[in-house]
């Protein structure tokens, strides 16, 4: 059974940053395909940052530049650093794996149907 964890949100003010942690419950191991997604209020889950076991990432055009997605495979945990966060970045993130595909799903549109194991969600609000 593949748990992942969640940690890291919280309330920001506009230009601050939040690193996001995932903590995974099974080795990094073989191929897979790791993504951090968002959810806001009364909107679809959109693919935020991908990362496949071969290092390759993806951004989605509205992040590009100001976060950073990453991995620790000693450790199992992902990561996403988000620097000079905006009000619209607010919502749920939620961080999820499954078999190597390619990365580009992640921000490809109805991304999430493509993963199968899935975080709780951490919430980020970001104000002005």
């Amino acid at each position: 059974q593949v748990q992942l964890v969640e940690s890291g949100g919280g309330s920001v003010q506009a230009g601050e940053s939040l690193t996001l942690s995932c903590e995974v419950s099974v080795h990094f191991d073989n191929g897979y395909c790791m993504g951090w997604f968002r959810q806001a209020p009364g909107k679809e889950r959109e693919g935020v940052a991908g990362i496949d076991s071969n290092g390759m990432t993806v951004y989605a055009d509205s992040v590009k530049g100001r976060f950073t997605i990453s991995k620790d495979e000693t450790k199992n945990i992902l990561y996403l650093k988000m620097n000079s966060l905006k009000p619209e970045d607010s919502a749920m993130y939620y961080c999820a794996i499954d078999g190597f595909r390619p990365v580009s799903m992640v921000v490809a549109l109805n991304g999430a149907n493509a993963f199968g194991y899935w975080g709780q969600g951490t919430q980020v609000t970001v104000s002005s």
